[in-house]
């Protein structure tokens, strides 16, 4: 395939806000991203994550705050004039054309040389891993190869950037791993700065560079995938990144992540005995459920091998310490 010519944006978003009657879906948002970096806009449903998104892309208007890419102001510039790729969660293919055609509706809009325009679809076909079916109808591929599909149509224009909403929500657990890898590998090879939507840290996690963590409409938290996880600055973030333990320490609660637990079946320095409620199983490591002397539950887990805790059951003793806690300051409100 020939190299991509359009050089990556950056983006930059300052003060963004946007209401929808008396909701503030976003709610002075800012913060930047890269070019050809590949950032995750993580949150809840409803957190005004999707509404970002269609405000970058120019399908709304912001009410307030200013939206810059690659340098450019583009607050007020419509979406035609952006250079910018959409995916939207339905995929969104026309059912009349084929995989050929759909690919090559925007460079048709265009007026793209023809010749031009069946070397690109080929191209684009290799890139997303769907040669031979240039011929077929959207109904006559699976879930994954329609989204494949969607994202060449995405890239055909070679735009600056790429908007990714939601993009695997409604393909099954198994189809939405592969997809992963292979939508970071894609993003390795044309190097356009990608923004995906999604509700999933696993997905956020695994596929992007950076993290922006969107509560209530605001910014909760940006970064690195291991900063957030590993440095929370709120409750909302240190749950909605993995599970976590509360456990109160005078008087003050200290959120314990279950792989920060040190669990043994003997007594050691700093241990406290805690009664097994439950033992599941899960591949190369288990979780263990423990009942605390005072009654509150807690959920250590451990890796593969077990040693000391490899006949641990339901009911039994064990003994646990803190490895690791963290705390909030009382004056950081955790948003709902």
């Amino acid at each position: 395939m020939s190299p991509e010519t359009t050089q990556p944006a950056g983006i930059s978003l300052a003060g963004v806000s946007k209401r929808f009657g008396n909701v503030r879906a976003v709610d002075d948002v800012t913060f930047d991203v890269a070019p050809g970096s590949l950032t995750a806009i993580l949150g809840p449903s409803g957190c005004g994550k999707s509404t970002l998104l269609r405000l970058l892309a120019g399908f709304e208007h912001t009410d307030a705050g200013r939206v810059t890419l690659d340098g450019r102001d583009v607050t007020n510039v419509p979406l035609r004039e952006r250079n910018i790729g959409f995916v939207f969660q339905g995929y969104a293919l026309f059912p009349h054309l084929t995989v050929a055609e759909n690919i090559a509706f925007p460079l048709d809009v265009r007026k793209a040389d023809r010749a031009a325009t069946r070397t690109r679809v080929a191209e684009l076909l290799d890139l997303v891993q769907l040669p031979g079916y240039e011929k077929r109808r959207p109904h006559e591929l699976s879930g994954g190869q329609r989204q494949r599909v969607a994202l060449a149509r995405a890239l055909a224009a070679q735009p600056a950037i790429l908007l990714l909403d939601e993009p695997f929500a409604a393909l099954d657990v198994h189809v939405r791993r592969d997809l992963r890898a292979w939508l970071r590998k894609l993003h390795d090879d044309v190097h356009v700065t990608t923004l995906l939507v999604t509700h999933d840290a696993d997905e956020a996690m695994e596929i992007a560079d950076a993290l922006v963590l969107m509560n209530a409409g605001r910014v909760e938290q940006a970064g690195s995938p291991l900063e957030l996880y590993d440095r929370p600055v709120s409750p909302f973030a240190l749950h909605f990144l993995g599970p976590a333990n509360i456990i109160a320490s005078d008087g003050e609660p200290q959120y314990v992540r279950p792989h920060e637990l040190q669990v043994d079946s003997h007594a050691f320095d700093g241990s406290q005995p805690a009664r097994v409620s439950r033992v599941i199983d899960l591949g190369s490591r288990r979780r263990i459920d423990l009942v605390l002397p005072g009654g509150d539950p807690v959920s250590a887990e451990i890796r593969a091998p077990y040693n000391g805790l490899s006949a641990v059951s339901d009911g039994d003793t064990v003994h646990f310490a803190l490895v690791h806690q963290r705390s909030f300051s009382p004056t950081l409100p955790e948003r709902p």
